[in-house]
């Protein structure tokens, strides 16, 4: 437990990475959209709010300015070569705004990338724009201000304070998307690393001890790694294989697909792996908790030649496929790189 009480207030140096959102959005005649004074809106009531604003040093940078749906990878990259020609080191820690409907595939990205600095780094979102009084943003900055000020742990996270909850704090490699026609963001198994009171963290989830290995990436974000989610009646006849070199299929919560002719080849994701083999493009499945026990369907998927990416969320897994593919051309070394806990991403799961 860590209590903002408990520590003096020595002066925090805070690169401060606008790049769009909602939080860096204005609506206008019933349209939302960036704008070019939003982000410093939010600068503007955080002093407003916050007792202690002389002690924090913001350095701002804004190295792209969209709404987040329009995010491709090419993003990251760019997102990335900005914080790193700002010597991220200097800092006590880094905060990223940025929009909802792709942050987990964001913090996930950079999770993988940033798994070796040794000082947090968090993204800020707001499930409205900052001029609206429903707005959650402020508050999410707030508490990654503080996460920073407290320096509880290094590492990508997320704080996020949804509807009517208390604050939660999300691992990056752990945050999923948000829920259908809702705002509201979770952690995979709904188990978020600490709960923010204003006043106090408290760990819920204590991280992991793992091995810090330094991979030495490059921002290098693959283009052909094709993504599917699977829904009764996925005709597979539809999926154009070209300028693909590996397949990510979404499972259905209990780690399954249809692997069934019966209502014809063509719904069948077996028949489908047989395609991609025949093309030599690999067939990843996500997510999928490891057990001694497994469906009939999983069990003939992975007889198939599916590879399992155990105990991963599908955002974390499609990322750090990219990055594999991106940065490794032995398949022994994307094994290792997939297998690895490199930024917490495995979550535990039941004997």
């Amino acid at each position: 437990m860590f209590n903002i009480a408990s520590y003096t207030m020595v002066k925090k140096n805070i690169l401060l990475v606008f790049t769009g959102g909602t939080i860096g959005s204005t609506t206008t005649a019933g349209t939302i959209d960036t704008s070019d004074t939003a982000s410093f809106k939010l600068l503007q009531l955080f002093q407003q709010r916050y007792p202690g604003h002389q002690q924090i040093a913001f350095k701002t940078i804004q190295p792209l300015n969209v709404l987040s749906e329009n995010l491709a990878p090419a993003v990251w990259t760019e997102l990335i070569a900005a914080i790193e020609n700002e010597q991220p080191g200097q800092y006590d820690g880094i905060i990223i705004t940025h929009g909802t409907d792709t942050l987990s595939f964001t913090a996930a990205a950079l999770s993988f990338y940033f798994h070796a600095l040794g000082l947090p780094m968090l993204l800020v979102s707001s499930d409205f724009p900052l001029d609206d009084g429903r707005a959650n943003g402020l508050d999410n900055f707030i508490c990654a201000v503080e996460f920073i000020r407290q320096s509880p742990q290094s590492g990508v996270f997320v704080p996020y304070r949804n509807q009517g909850q208390a604050m939660q704090v999300h691992q990056g490699a752990r945050l999923a998307a948000s829920l259908q026609l809702s705002g509201d963001f979770f952690s995979v198994q709904n188990k978020s690393f600490m709960q923010y009171d204003g006043a106090m963290f408290s760990v819920l989830n204590p991280l992991k001890i793992r091995q810090h290995t330094n991979y030495g990436l490059t921002a290098k974000f693959a283009g052909r790694v094709l993504l599917l989610r699977p829904y009764p009646g996925l005709d597979y006849r539809a999926v154009n294989l070209d300028h693909v070199d590996a397949v990510l299929h979404d499972l259905y919560h209990s780690g399954t697909a249809c692997v069934s002719s019966e209502w014809g080849k063509q719904h069948s994701l077996l028949e489908f792996a047989k395609r991609c083999q025949q093309q030599d493009i690999s067939v990843y499945l996500a997510p999928a908790l490891e057990s001694p026990n497994a469906y009939q369907s999983t069990r003939a998927l992975v007889e198939q030649g599916g590879k399992m990416l155990w105990n991963l969320s599908i955002e974390a897994a499609y990322v750090k496929l990219l990055l594999a593919y991106g940065n490794f051309t032995k398949e022994e070394d994307m094994v290792a790189f997939m297998e690895a806990d490199i930024a917490g991403e495995h979550v535990e799961c039941d004997s």
